[in-house]
C-alpha cells in the first residue's frame, strides 16, 4: 500500500511540473513513400476482393442498348450529336422527377462542352460507357430563372460560340451572330416569366464562367447524378442515333 501511495505522489509531481512548461513546435519531419507497380499485392486482401471487383465489373460492362455510330463532341461548331443526346437524355428522365415534387415542367436543359469527357463509340453501350462520358459526381439541379437570366444565358452561348448542350432552346444567328430568334418549348421567350432550366452543380456554382445562374428565383436539388440519367437513358433504348439539328445554327 505504501508503495501505492509513493507511486501516485511521484506521478502527481511530474504532472504538476509538467503543466507550467510551455511546450513548442521544433520541426516536422516526413518522408515521401512511392506507390508503384513495384509493390507486392496481398495476397489475402486480393483473394478477398475479387468476388466484388468481377461483380462490379460484370456490371459496369453489361450492355443496356447500342450506339449506331461514333458521335464525338467536336463533331459541330454550334451543336453536336453527343451533346444533344446527353442533354436531351437529362430532360427525359429529369423532368418526371421535377415535376412530381413541384408541379412544374422543366422548361429546358444546358449542360457544358468541357463536360463531355468520351466519344461514344459505335457498338454496344453500358454503365461503363456513361462512367466514360461522365466521370464526375455531378448532379442535376433545376434553377428558376426570369426572361432576364434567359436573356443573359443565351448572350453567354452566342459569345462564347462554341457547342454547350441544349435541349429544348431554339437558337438561330445571322453570320454577325446576332440572334434572329431564341425559342423555349417553340415559343418565344415572355417577359417576366420563370423558366426552370435543368443544369448541373458544377455549373450553377459558376463553372464556365456560367454566372448568371446565382441570379435566380429558386433552386431545386433533385440528387439525380448526370450519369444516372444517361444510364437510365440507355436502359430505355434499343438504338441510340442522335443528330445534329437546328437547336443552335448560325445562318451564313
Amino acid at each position: 500500500m505504501r508503495f501505492t501511495h509513493l507511486f501516485i505522489l511521484l506521478i502527481f509531481f511530474i504532472f504538476s511540473g509538467c503543466k507550467h512548461k510551455k511546450l513548442t513546435l521544433s520541426k516536422i519531419e516526413g518522408s515521401q513513400i512511392q506507390i508503384t507497380d513495384s509493390l507486392i499485392p496481398d495476397s489475402e486482401i486480393e483473394a478477398y476482393i475479387k468476388p466484388f471487383r468481377d461483380n462490379i465489373q460484370k456490371d459496369l460492362d453489361s450492355v443496356l442498348a447500342y450506339s449506331a455510330d461514333t458521335y464525338s463532341k467536336t463533331d459541330g461548331e454550334l451543336n453536336t450529336a453527343i451533346g444533344n443526346f446527353m442533354a436531351d437524355a437529362v430532360y427525359d428522365e429529369a423532368n418526371p422527377v421535377f415535376k412530381s415534387r413541384t408541379g412544374h415542367e422543366i422548361d429546358m436543359v444546358l449542360l457544358n462542352h468541357g463536360g463531355i469527357r468520351s466519344i461514344l463509340s459505335k457498338g454496344s453501350v453500358s454503365k461503363r460507357t456513361a462512367f466514360e462520358l461522365m466521370p464526375f459526381e455531378n448532379s442535376v439541379v433545376v434553377v428558376a430563372l426570369k426572361s432576364q437570366q434567359i436573356d443573359s444565358l443565351i448572350n453567354y452561348l452566342v459569345r462564347a460560340k462554341r457547342a454547350h448542350p441544349i435541349s429544348n432552346l431554339k437558337l438561330t444567328l445571322d453570320k454577325d451572330f446576332n440572334v434572329i430568334e431564341a425559342k423555349i418549348k417553340g415559343e418565344p421567350i415572355k417577359p417576366d416569366k420563370t423558366y426552370y432550366v435543368a443544369t448541373n452543380d458544377y455549373l450553377y456554382n459558376g463553372g464556365d464562367n456560367m454566372t448568371f445562374f446565382k441570379n435566380n428565383d429558386s433552386l431545386y436539388v433533385l440528387n439525380y447524378k448526370i450519369r444516372n440519367a444517361l444510364i437510365d437513358n440507355f436502359m430505355k433504348k434499343d438504338t441510340i442515333k442522335p443528330v445534329r439539328d437546328d437547336r443552335f445554327i448560325q445562318i451564313k
